[in-house]
């Protein structure tokens, strides 16, 4: 069994936090010479002012994770290619600026320009109202806000690993726990790992109810670009059972749904909900790719955890928003009810816990983008895409 050394920068139970921590390879030492580090600071100033960001450099691919920030992924780079988007917010937001509730319960908006954010988990999706069970025992009304709590809850522990395999590995787990009194008690057990050298950075994440009594669960990953991978003429490449528009104005959108233009003064959003076809395992993927063919980011996940699949196009001027959303999850981001009378709706009982694995492959060569799309035109042979022209019943609240 590999070596593993640990260092533990946050635990709120042992009244243990770290400011400041820096390690790096001994270049003499490094197994294939890739100079390798991870580092852990507080930023100051603004509206990031007290976010922790721990900042992992593989020698190949860089990010950084925010454990302030439900351990999302802030911003990276392979090989010399950003990854992210420019958002009009500037971040990292500490989450005591942002106001769930503001305009009309969008106030999550304030907070967002992540490369990769979770959605969740008791809910997660459009704003709007839920019937749940109160403290008495009765009926309640309450409202949902956009996509749940658990991108503005900090880490309550957080640790680093380095795994001393060939090639090593650099760990982060953090653990995140969005609970109330008389409310859902959920706790994600994340760990983001990279082997150096690598193009690929993997998010497993452990969703536990840590209530007595069954709890639902919705995750979605909002996975986010820019450029250079979005771009006049970038495609999503993914092997589809079925794709059909969110709404009247995803509808309009059809004939290039899996196409971008480039950006679009006043352009409004459109959501296009996906089946995956996959292998019998469960597995699947999708890629984003430059027009060019010669960049391309890829998921990679299991449909068996994480079933359903969106598009978020937003392609606005850069200095409003330029971004897609690709975004695998246990649901699609309608109102909670509609995805549970769909039966879309994870309960976890006592004690249990729910897990998943996402995969996230940087490609910034012709040849190796290629490669992905071979992978995604032998799925699609196995199954003939049905596309609805318009919104469906089964996926839209029509």
């Amino acid at each position: 069994m590999a070596a593993t050394k640990s260092w533990t920068l946050t635990d709120v139970t042992h009244d243990l936090w770290v400011d400041h921590f820096h390690i790096q390879s001994d270049h003499s030492a490094t197994m294939d010479n890739r100079p390798w580090s991870i580092q852990k600071r507080t930023l100051r100033g603004g509206l990031r002012d007290g976010v922790d960001i721990i900042e992992i450099d593989n020698g190949s691919l860089q990010f950084s994770i925010l454990p302030t920030r439900g351990m999302s992924i802030w911003r990276g780079a392979c090989q010399g290619t950003f990854l992210g988007w420019q958002s009009p917010v500037r971040g990292p937001v500490n989450p005591k600026f942002v106001n769930a509730l503001d305009r009309g319960s969008l106030g999550w908006l304030q907070g967002f320009d992540e490369w990769i954010v979770r959605c969740g988990l008791d809910s997660n999706g459009s704003p709007g109202t839920d019937v749940i069970v109160d403290n008495n025992g009765n009926p309640a009304e309450v409202d949902l806000t956009l996509h749940g709590k658990i991108a503005n809850l900090p880490a309550h522990y957080v640790e680093i690993q380095i795994i001393e395999n060939d090639p090593p590995e650099l760990v982060v787990i953090g653990h995140v726990d969005e609970s109330m009194l008389f409310s859902p008690q959920l706790r994600m057990v994340s760990t983001i790992r990279t082997q150096i050298g690598s193009n690929r950075l993997t998010i497993t994440d452990e969703i536990v109810n840590i209530r007595s009594t069954p709890v639902e669960l919705e995750l979605l990953y909002h996975c986010n670009f820019g450029g250079p991978f979005l771009e006049e003429g970038a495609q999503l490449k993914l092997p589809i059972r079925e794709v059909a528009p969110r709404d009247k104005r995803a509808q309009d959108g059809m004939a290039h749904f899996d196409t971008y233009q480039g950006p679009e003064p006043g352009f409004v959003e459109q959501v296009y909900w996906y089946d995956l076809a996959s292998e019998t395992s469960g597995k699947t993927l999708a890629m984003l790719r430059n027009a060019h063919g010669d960049k391309g980011a890829v998921l990679r996940f299991n449909k068996q955890e994480l079933p359903y699949f969106t598009q978020w196009k937003n392609t606005a001027p850069v200095s409003d928003g330029f971004v897609t959303g690709i975004e695998p999850g246990t649901n699609f981001p309608n109102l909670k009810r509609f995805e549970r009378d769909q039966g879309r709706v994870i309960r976890i009982s006592p004690g249990n816990h729910y897990s998943c694995t996402l995969d996230i492959d940087i490609h910034v060569d012709p040849d190796s983008v290629e490669s992905v799309e071979n992978e995604i035109r032998k799925l699609q042979k196995s199954v003939s895409p049905l596309i609805h022209k318009k919104p469906h019943k089964k996926y839209s609240p029509i």
